[in-house]
């Protein structure tokens, strides 16, 4: 009795969990959804977009920039090591190149930016949530998922991709430094093994990741603000949840992208 008291409870307490997340998933999409339709309806806030367009993408850029740079020289030294005990030394701008655009560079570019952006879009909301802002916007009849959201998720969609670009050639750009400097690659051979190699396909598949990318990262920063709880507390675990969610959300999204394009 005692034994088949302790495997409901285990089952029940499996079921909870499931519905928990399948209702945080429906909530999750229902915003998603009601966000991306406030673009088929005027009015627009095009100095709010610019603003966010600034602080999504100029903003970022050093952050972006610095990674992929240490990233590509990073990653031009191990292939080089692991290259070296098979002869195979070589592969070295060709692997940069791919690894970089490939996966490195939306995937590192996106969870730099969301560990800077998504939390500052949860403070920056769930300090309105608290402040009763967002209620005060409803009551001068302007939307507040036009205004506060639609912005910020549409400056992700757009500037993300950008960073991304950059990026992957700064990263690129490491490695041709370590391997032109360090390891006694011509300079030449160098970027013309790196051109042989990189395709439209990949460059394609690492836009649209960041593209996915940065509406993730601007979503979830969007959600956990907009639904913080009060006080203080309510808004350091709405900034934590959006970093965490959108870092978990990203991995998982550039593996569902990966699978489609190769």
């Amino acid at each position: 009795m005692i034994l088949l008291r302790l495997v409901v409870a285990f089952l029940a307490s499996i079921g909870r969990s499931t519905l928990g997340l399948l209702m945080a998933t429906g909530r999750l999409a229902i915003f998603a959804g009601n966000a991306l339709s406030q673009i088929a309806r005027p009015p627009y806030y095009p100095v709010e977009l610019g603003r966010q367009l600034l602080s999504v993408g100029y903003f970022s850029l050093p952050v972006v920039g610095m990674t992929a740079l240490f990233t590509g020289a990073a990653l031009a030294l191990q292939i080089w090591a692991g290259g070296a005990r098979f002869n195979a030394g070589t592969v070295v701008p060709s692997i940069v190149a791919i690894g970089i655009v490939r996966e490195l560079g939306p995937v590192l570019g996106g969870l730099m930016v969301a560990g800077r952006v998504s939390s500052s879009i949860a403070a920056e909301i769930g300090t309105m949530r608290v402040t009763e802002q967002i209620d005060a916007l409803t009551t001068l009849s302007t939307d507040p998922m036009k205004y506060l959201v639609l912005p910020r998720v549409l400056a992700g969609i757009l500037a993300v991709p950008v960073l991304v670009a950059i990026g992957d050639v700064i990263g690129i750009f490491g490695g041709y430094l370590i391997g032109t400097t360090r390891l006694g690659f011509n300079s030449g051979a160098y970027i013309k093994n790196t051109l042989d190699f990189l395709t439209a396909t990949d460059i394609a598949s690492s836009l649209v990741k960041a593209c996915a990318f940065g509406f993730i990262l601007t979503l979830m920063g969007c959600y956990h603000g907009y639904h913080s709880g009060r006080g203080a507390q309510g808004v350091g675990a709405a900034t934590t949840n959006a970093v965490v969610s959108a870092s978990i959300l990203i991995l998982a999204a550039n593996y569902v992208l990966t699978e489609a394009f190769f």
